[in-house]
C-alpha cells in the first residue's frame, strides 16, 4: 500500500493507532529478551483493542503483540473479520512486520485487503495488507 516518510502523512486513524501502539508496547512483558512490542487493532465499530507481547521462559508459550490484540478482541465479544486495520511498533531498524505465525491469524481472522501500518521508533512507517502480507494463505474455505 505504501510507506511514507512521516507519521503525519499518515490517516489520523492510523496515526492515533500507532500512537496506542506505542504507548501499550511499554507494558510488554520481555525478560528474556527486551525486546518490546505493541498493536492495536482497529475494530469496524470504531473501538481499538491492544496487545503487547508476553514472553515465557519455555519460549513456546510467549505471545506477539498482534496476536494479543486480536485474542483479546475475540474474547470481548468481537467476530473475526469486524476489523479495519491493526498497527503494530517495535524498536527495529527497518518498520517492524509481523511474524509468520503472526501472519497466518491475521489471514484467519482478517480481510484480505485489511492495512497492517507497521513502525519503529525512529519515525519510519510502511503499510501493506494482511494479503500482501503472506500471499496464499493457508485457509481451510473450500471454494467450488
Amino acid at each position: 500500500m505504501g510507506t511514507w516518510n512521516s507519521k503525519e502523512q499518515l490517516p489520523e486513524a492510523w496515526q492515533k493507532l500507532l500512537n496506542g501502539a506505542l504507548e501499550v508496547r511499554e507494558r510488554a512483558y520481555v525478560p528474556y529478551s527486551s525486546f518490546k512490542v505493541g498493536a492495536a487493532l482497529l475494530g469496524e465499530d470504531g473501538g481499538v483493542h491492544l496487545g503487547c507481547n508476553v514472553e515465557n521462559a519455555a519460549y513456546g508459550p510467549t505471545n506477539c503483540a498482534e496476536r494479543t490484540a486480536l485474542f483479546r478482541s475475540v474474547a470481548d465479544g468481537h467476530k473475526p473479520g469486524s476489523y479495519a486495520a491493526i498497527a503494530v511498533i517495535g524498536d527495529t531498524p527497518e518498520p517492524i512486520t509481523p511474524c509468520g505465525v503472526c501472519r497466518q491469524v491475521l489471514a484467519e481472522l482478517c480481510a484480505p485487503d485489511m492495512p497492517v501500518i507497521m513502525g519503529n521508533l525512529r519515525g519510519d512507517w510502511r503499510v501493506m495488507t494482511v494479503s500482501e502480507l503472506l500471499p496464499g494463505a493457508f485457509s481451510l474455505k473450500i471454494e467450488n
